[in-house]
C-alpha cells in the first residue's frame, strides 16, 4: 500500500472551530485537511498526500470540465460513546466506487487504499467529528479525469481525493416530515444509462426538476421510471420505502436505482426487525390511492445525507396527497433510530457495520 505524505495545515483556532461547527449545515463548511491520490496509465496510483484543504490546480482542458468522467461516494464519521470515532460502512462505499469506476471507464482503487484515505483524513482531522446529537463529519470521496486533452475518449491519468464536512441535518428544519413533488416532466435515468453509478452528471440532470419541487413548495423531487413513466424509482438524491402492516417495500435495483448503502441497510435492518421485506415495482398509482384508503401506512427517504426521512405529503401537476396524516409513523422512528444507534455506538451492532478509526 502506498505511504502517505504530509503537509501539515495550519489548523484553525479551537474557538473558531466551534463556531462553525455550532450550526454547520450540510456542505458549508470544511476541515482542515484533504487527501489527495493520483493515477496514470502505465503507473498506477501514485503520490498519496495529506495536505491542506484548498483548491486544485486544473488545466482550462481539463477531460472531466468537458466529458463529465467524474464519480464520487458519501458516507460519515461519528462520534462514539467511548470517545473513539467510527465509519458506518465504509467497504460498501469502497466496492460502490469501484463498481461507479467500471461503468465510467474509469481505474478501480484498491479497497484497502480507499479505507486507507478515509482512516488518514479523519484522524488527522479528529477535532472535527461532532459530539452534538443529529451531527456528523460528512466525507466525499471523489475522482476526477483530469488529463488535458479534448479528444473523445477515457482520460489517461485521474485525481482521487477525499474531503471532509462537519454536518447537521439535511433538510431545513430537521426530522419533520417533507413534502415531495412527483416529476412527470424529467427523467432522473434508464435502462442502460448511468443511473445505478454515483456520477456527478445523474445529478446535474436532476436539478431541473428539483427547482421545479422548490418552486411547488417542495422538499426533494420523486423520479418515475423512463419508459412507462408510471413506476416509482427514487428522488434526487434518495432511495424510498413503503410501508405497510408488517411489511417494507421498495422498488428494486433495476439497472437505473442507486444501491443506496443506507437503502441496502435498512432492508437488512428492516428484516432483523421482523418485517416482511419485499422488493417489487411500485407505481404512482399505487402509492396515492393506497394512501388515500388508508392501507399504505408510512413512506420514508433514505440517504447518507438524510440517513432516514418520513415523507408526509406528495405532489403531482394535477393533485396531491397525503400519508397516514403527514406525521411519522412508528416503524420509521423505528427503523431510525435502530439505524442511528448502531451509527453512533449506542446500540448493539449485530451486522459489524462500524469500522473503529484508529
Amino acid at each position: 500500500m502506498l505511504d502517505f505524505a504530509t503537509v501539515s495545515a495550519p489548523r484553525r483556532p479551537a474557538a473558531e472551530r466551534a463556531a462553525l461547527m455550532s450550526d454547520p449545515g450540510f456542505g458549508r463548511v470544511f476541515t482542515d485537511h484533504m487527501v489527495t491520490i493520483r493515477y496514470a496509465d502505465g503507473k498506477g496510483w501514485y503520490d498519496a498526500r495529506l495536505e491542506p484543504f484548498g483548491p486544485l490546480s486544473l488545466s482550462p482542458a481539463t477531460a472531466a470540465l468537458h466529458y463529465g468522467q467524474e464519480i464520487f461516494e458519501g458516507l460519515k464519521a461519528y462520534a462514539q460513546p467511548d470517545g473513539g470515532i467510527a465509519l458506518f460502512r465504509p467497504d460498501a462505499n469502497a466496492r460502490r466506487l469501484n463498481a461507479t469506476a467500471d461503468r465510467m471507464a474509469m481505474p478501480r482503487l484498491p479497497e484497502e487504499l480507499f479505507l486507507r484515505a478515509l482512516e488518514v483524513l479523519v484522524g488527522a482531522d479528529r477535532d472535527w467529528v461532532p459530539t452534538r446529537e443529529g451531527q456528523s463529519l460528512y466525507l466525499r470521496p471523489f475522482m476526477i479525469a483530469t488529463d488535458p486533452f479534448l479528444g473523445v475518449r477515457p482520460s489517461s491519468e485521474y485525481l482521487f481525493a477525499v474531503i471532509a464536512s462537519p454536518a447537521g441535518a439535511y433538510f431545513a428544519g430537521g426530522a419533520k416530515p417533507v413534502t415531495m413533488w412527483v416529476s412527470q416532466e424529467y427523467s432522473r435515468a434508464a435502462p442502460g444509462g448511468t443511473g445505478a453509478v454515483k456520477t456527478a452528471a445523474n445529478y446535474a440532470a436532476s436539478l431541473r426538476a428539483q427547482a421545479q419541487a422548490q418552486e411547488a413548495g417542495c422538499d426533494q423531487v420523486v423520479f418515475l421510471d423512463a419508459v412507462q413513466r408510471r413506476y416509482i424509482e427514487e428522488s434526487g438524491s434518495n432511495n424510498l420505502f413503503f410501508v405497510y402492516d408488517g411489511e417494507l417495500v421498495t422498488p428494486p435495483l433495476n439497472g437505473s436505482i442507486l444501491p443506496g448503502v443506507t437503502r441496502d441497510s435498512v432492508l437488512r435492518l428492516g428484516a432483523h426487525l421482523g418485517l416482511t421485506v419485499t422488493e417489487r415495482p411500485y407505481s404512482l398509482d399505487e402509492w396515492r390511492d393506497d394512501a388515500r384508503s388508508g392501507r399504505l401506512k408510512e413512506t420514508f427517504a433514505t440517504g447518507t445525507g438524510v440517513v432516514i426521512s418520513s415523507i408526509g405529503t406528495a405532489r403531482t401537476a394535477d393533485g396531491g396527497f397525503s400519508i397516514a396524516g403527514a406525521v411519522e409513523g412508528p416503524v420509521t422512528g423505528r427503523i431510525r433510530d435502530q439505524l442511528v444507534g448502531i451509527q453512533r455506538g449506542t446500540v448493539e451492532d449485530p451486522f459489524g457495520w462500524r469500522v473503529p478509526v484508529q
